[in-house]
């Protein structure tokens, strides 16, 4: 997650930083006593990521064949503003938005994304895409808070809330440019003029330095792929095409940018199969989260046989950190899965639809196989597979960094 260039959104950034650990550690799970609602997935401080992590969740669930609880769709709901907007959180929805209260686009894309992928919430949707619209930038992308410079991130989320109400991205313009604009002037040159190190050709930026010069990114570039190519969060396994490769230099097109891209990824995961990461004052540690979102990217482009080796390392090595970050690790987990037509509930021995049902309130329905699985628990209360999965990750947490909002959506910059 990228550092934004928002002083106020850097600061919630900070104050995550300083609450996350301990208050997954003091509350594990929803069945622990808390004082969030009910409705919602997880059970540490939604004040930062709670519409965030709901929609993720709640879209995860749709994509592994789960009907989420009515609560928790009308909790999301329930966030939203009067002018279609949404904010990380209101503890009060009952009370109107008013200048004071934060919203974002990361948030309303996301919500946009689960609510019309559950169908019969179209209203809500045309609220928030008519807001989206109205906060885009003249150079046609968007940035994490309205008026905030254009980011690829945050272009691409909104990318695939527009492709999720089966809008055209490339038709929602401002100052005669579009999404796909903003993206191509974010991707790093294979060669040429402004070209980068061979090591970096063909990655995204998260957005210019000061100084203007692209830095590649490789959650940047993860996101970039896969809204250059017009999709959302959610991926459906593609056909294996040609190896990607590096090629063109100056502006190409929105496919051939994610192309470019994709090849980055694919060098950038070759020697350990992840990608890495770290906090102020911290050695690089592996970042699942962003890894996972590789894997998406790489599929989204036709690359699930170079996305292999690091589904598998996700499937050994993630239960703990997913366990330790809550419901929207496993969502990202659960797309990563679907995008290469894996197994969810059968994610290197995990079950990760069963995990994430246990972070919230029960689902209506699931799918035949979801229901087989479950036949040996107590399908009111699936806490208690949660709270094993806590003690394994809980002698990670401070090594395993802080969870999906900062892997994956208050990015820092990276070589």
């Amino acid at each position: 997650m990228n550092v934004r260039r928002s002083a106020a959104v850097l600061a919630a950034a900070t104050a995550v930083i300083g609450a996350a650990v301990p208050a997954v550690a003091a509350d594990p799970s929803p069945s622990a006593s808390r004082a969030f609602p009910a409705e919602l997935y997880g059970g540490t401080d939604p004040t930062y990521d709670g519409v965030w992590r709901q929609s993720l969740a709640l879209l995860a669930q749709h994509t592994a064949g789960v009907k989420p609880a009515a609560t928790s769709v009308d909790w999301l709901t329930g966030q939203q503003c009067a002018n279609g907007a949404f904010a990380p959180y209101r503890a009060d929805p009952a009370a109107p938005c008013d200048a004071k209260l934060m919203v974002d686009t990361n948030n309303t894309a996301a919500a946009v994304q689960a609510l019309a992928a559950l169908g019969g919430h179209d209203a809500a949707t045309d609220k928030a895409v008519a807001w989206l619209k109205s906060v885009q930038n003249k150079d046609g992308g968007w940035g994490y808070a309205p008026g905030g410079a254009s980011d690829t991130n945050s272009t691409s989320v909104v990318v695939g809330a527009l492709t999720a109400v089966r809008e055209k991205p490339a038709d929602v313009r401002k100052g005669g440019r579009g999404p796909y604009d903003a993206l191509m002037k974010l991707a790093l040159p294979c060669e040429g003029e402004g070209a980068a190190a061979a090591a970096d050709a063909g990655a995204f930026a998260f957005q210019p330095d000061k100084k203007g010069k692209l830095v590649a990114n490789a959650d940047a570039t993860a996101a970039g792929v896969v809204g250059a190519l017009g999709k959302g969060l959610v991926v459906e396994p593609a056909a294996q095409a040609e190896a990607a490769a590096c090629s063109g230099s100056g502006s190409p097109s929105p496919q051939q940018a994610a192309a470019n891209g994709a090849a980055y990824l694919t060098k950038a995961l070759a020697k350990d199969g992840h990608l890495n990461s770290a906090l102020p004052g911290s050695t690089d540690q592996p970042d699942h989260g962003n890894t996972a979102d590789a894997v998406v990217a790489l599929a989204a482009q036709g690359q699930a046989a170079q996305a292999k080796k690091s589904l598998e390392w996700l499937e050994q090595n993630s239960s703990a950190w997913a366990a330790q970050s809550g419901p929207a690790a496993y969502a990202q987990l659960i797309f990563a899965a679907h995008a290469t037509g894996t197994d969810p509930r059968d994610f290197g021995g995990t079950d990760l639809v069963k995990q994430l049902n246990a972070t919230g309130p029960a689902p209506q329905t699931a799918t035949a196989k979801s229901e087989k699985a479950d036949e040996t628990t107590d399908e009111t209360d699936d806490s208690g597979s949660g709270d094993v999965w806590w003690m394994v990750g809980a002698g990670l947490a401070a090594g395993a960094g802080i969870g999906f909002l900062l892997s994956s959506r208050n990015k820092r910059r990276q070589p």
